[in-house]
């Protein structure tokens, strides 16, 4: 969502090749916590009416976290294995990282469908053919248009509403593969300020007053999401590159406090004044959190509760990213159709983060480790 979707990136390119590199296991606990912010700021949208009055309001900038994550991680694991790697082995290595996992939640999606009718969406006139149609859609990243998807809502994705934020993921890695990896880091800094003004210029000018933009196909949507691609991702490539690591102490903890707080701040600005919630959108996604992730990589694990809480953490946060949407769709149906307050649905709300922790544990040990190693055994060469 990588989004959190790089969880032990640099540990498994390690072990990919001959040598090995320190590993950001930080990092990796803040993608979870950051993963765990999103679940939480989805619950929230069965309540709301618009982005003016949800809950845990600046939620959605996780992505954007994510996509600085993803191109700190990817420049860090791979800038240097040019010579030994082509295109199309560093693009198999992130098919192999991602599309599992895009795979079962579009397919739990599908499974789920049928159960989460509601006012807001009907989905009893959805036709088998169609579900089966938007299933294998999902599954290969191929986006609905408006009028097409199946929900009724919009989404590029209607099964798995999160798998929006791959496709955009897997533009950055082409840019990376094709042409950001070839530029010099001052053309790269050049790059990455282009792209700040043109996100800080979508965030402050554009027409909702914010960045939670990217989920549809809509030129608004493809527009902002590219915007937060184009600065994210090549904003934590150049970093991975000019990093110089300072003595940080309770970096974890530092970090997840501000993912928490940032995220946590109530819309700003209300609808009479969007470009001030804009300019704090911009100033999270542009400084922010090139911050934190400096943070996070300068800090190390210094006791083993900690080191095995990052470890948790990132092991489980892009499955949990990837597995929870469907179950807010059930959720969101329960609380419309029953006329729930937060308070009334406070235990299956907590039953929800629970059991999509779990869920994405369990996936990560059955299904999305096994079948990565299957296909790097089937497709990768052996490094010796």
């Amino acid at each position: 969502m990588t989004n959190p979707m790089q969880t032990a990136e640099a540990r498994i390119s390690a072990s990919a090749f001959a040598d090995t590199k320190p590993h950001y296991d930080i990092l990796d606990g803040l993608r979870g916590v950051a993963a765990l912010t999103v679940v939480c700021f989805h619950l929230f949208e069965a309540y709301a009416t618009s982005h003016l009055d949800q809950r845990i309001n600046h939620g959605y900038l996780a992505v954007d976290f994510f996509f600085i994550l993803s191109g700190f991680v990817v420049g860090y694991a791979y800038d240097d294995r040019w010579r030994r790697m082509s295109v199309g082995e560093f693009l198999k290595r992130r098919l192999i990282r991602l599309q599992p996992m895009v795979v079962i939640g579009a397919l739990i999606g599908a499974a789920m469908f049928y159960t989460q009718g509601c006012s807001v969406w009907d989905v009893s006139k959805v036709t088998v053919a169609a579900l089966l149609a938007a299933t294998l859609m999902n599954a290969l990243m191929i986006p609905a248009t408006p009028g097409v998807e199946i929900r009724g809502v919009g989404e590029m994705y209607p099964l798995n509403g999160p798998s929006w934020s791959l496709f955009f993921e897997y533009i950055g890695n082409l840019l990376y593969a094709f042409l950001l990896r070839r530029l010099p880091t001052r053309a790269l800094a050049a790059w990455v300020a282009l792209a700040g003004c043109g996100l800080a210029a979508f965030a402050l000018w554009g027409p909702y007053g914010d960045i939670c933009v990217g989920f549809a196909l809509t030129g608004d949507n493809i527009a902002g999401g590219s915007l937060r691609l184009l600065f994210a991702f090549s904003a934590g490539l150049l970093l991975s590159r000019v990093f110089r690591p300072v003595a940080v102490r309770g970096a974890f903890w530092i970090g997840s406090l501000a993912i928490v707080a940032a995220a946590a701040v109530p819309r700003i600005g209300g609808s009479e004044h969007l470009w001030m919630n804009g300019l704090y959108d911009a100033f999270c996604a542009i400084v922010l959190f090139p911050l934190i992730v400096y943070i996070g990589a300068s800090g190390r694990t210094t006791d083993r509760l900690t080191a095995r809480l990052c470890k948790f953490l990132g092991d489980i946060s892009y499955p949990l990213y990837m597995v929870h949407y469907p179950f807010i769709y059930l959720y969101y149906a329960w609380v419309k159709n029953e006329g729930l307050t937060f308070a009334q649905s406070l235990p299956g709300a907590a039953a929800l983060v629970a059991g999509s922790v779990l869920l994405a544990y369990l996936c990560l040990k059955l299904y999305d480790e096994p079948v990565r190693r299957l296909l790097t055994r089937r497709f990768l060469p052996t490094r010796r």
